[in-house]
């Protein structure tokens, strides 16, 4: 017995925010645009639970408390921490928890350590000899190094960590948040795109990857799918793809328009999953394309409802295509009828090539 990573519906004591900043990947008036929809995302996640959000300096923080009052909403819809970051992506650079396993049944596949693996890592752990939560610490480095600096974004599970007393987990390995998704009962989705290229791990080969996040994360099954999206600055990170939608659900997006950019690789991955022995649901692509380029060059953007996030209570949803966006609302009520199911407007957001789930990172301590 030892830790796990918990499936992103198991009940949340909060969720990390990072208001953003950034005039990089938020240019000229993109800025206060976005910053209405993080306000809308605070609004729809505040009285579910608390709302940690980073803040820069005092200057953000009244940008922020401006956008809040806009929507109904004074300084005690959060906690604030004045804690610099570089931008606002606290999936990929937040900490990563772990829950303590009970359940003597429950297995960890992995158990021969090599040079890089501790024999306390979570995985080789008794129960009955650690706290319940643990968060692991993995590197951050923007995606490969693209967007410099990222140093500030790299220390927050570490800061986290001690600000809490929470017991923490140094794999060594770079790895971003919306790269991995799990099911909660020890399979995890990724993709080889983002976690193979070298610009990450470079002396890392596949079967040591697997083996870290089997080991560390708690995992007995690594399910990799190919390619990313078109305009996936991040190389192509699986919750732009396919998510679990309960223990043996899995959402895919898809195409069905062969001249599609995004066709063959959503196509691939479809069949992938087909094989896995998971039910598998789709919904259709909304439109990628945008008028201009974002700010690396790119005429298509990852807008996607796989970046979807479950708070307690609700499913907060990206909406950017009227073609499709009741069908998926319509989805998503059916696989989570017990929850509120939010649309939040997303075509602002996902120009910084993100999206709600991008945005957030839910806490366990």
């Amino acid at each position: 017995m030892g830790y796990r990573m918990p499936a992103e519906w198991h009940p949340h004591t909060g969720t990390m925010l990072s208001w953003p900043v950034n005039p990089d990947t938020w240019p000229g008036e993109r800025l206060p645009r976005v910053e209405r929809v993080f306000a809308q995302l605070v609004k729809a996640l505040h009285g579910r639970e608390t709302i940690h959000m980073l803040v820069n300096d005092a200057a953000t923080r009244a940008r922020a408390l401006r956008a809040l009052a806009a929507v109904g909403l004074d300084e005690s819809a959060c906690v604030w921490h004045q804690r610099t970051t570089n931008d606002v992506w606290a999936r990929d650079f937040g900490p990563i928890f772990l829950l303590r396993q009970d359940d003597s049944s429950l297995r960890h596949a992995s158990s021969t350590y090599g040079p890089h693996i501790q024999p306390n890592a979570p995985s080789a752990l008794m129960a009955d000899k650690w706290p319940k939560v643990a968060l692991t610490d993995w590197g951050y480095n923007a995606w490969g190094g693209k967007y410099p600096p990222f140093d500030s974004d790299n220390a927050v599970p570490a800061w986290y960590a001690g600000l809490h007393g929470i017991r923490r987990f140094e794999p060594g390995m770079i790895l971003e948040g919306g790269s991995i998704e799990t099911n909660g009962e020890g399979v995890l989705l990724t993709t080889e795109s983002v976690l193979l290229t070298p610009t990450r791990n470079p002396d890392l080969g596949k079967a040591e990857i697997e083996t870290r996040l089997k080991d560390y994360l708690g995992m007995d099954r690594v399910i990799w799918l190919k390619d990313g999206l078109a305009g996936d600055d991040t190389d192509g990170h699986i919750d732009d793809l396919s998510r679990f939608l309960n223990p043996t659900t899995i959402l895919t997006m898809v195409t069905d328009d062969p001249a599609d950019v995004n066709y063959r690789a959503l196509q691939e991955n479809k069949e992938i999953l087909e094989s896995t022995g998971f039910d598998i649901v789709t919904l259709p692509m909304p439109t990628t394309r945008i008028e201009g380029t974002t700010v690396d060059g790119s005429e298509h953007v990852p807008a996607s409802y796989a970046n979807f996030y479950i708070a307690n209570g609700a499913v907060l949803l990206p909406v950017y295509d009227e073609r499709y966006d009741a069908q998926a609302i319509e989805l998503f009520r059916q696989y989570f009828a017990d929850r509120e199911i939010i649309p939040i407007p997303c075509q602002d957001l996902v120009f910084g090539q993100g999206s709600i789930h991008c945005v957030t990172q839910q806490l366990y301590a």
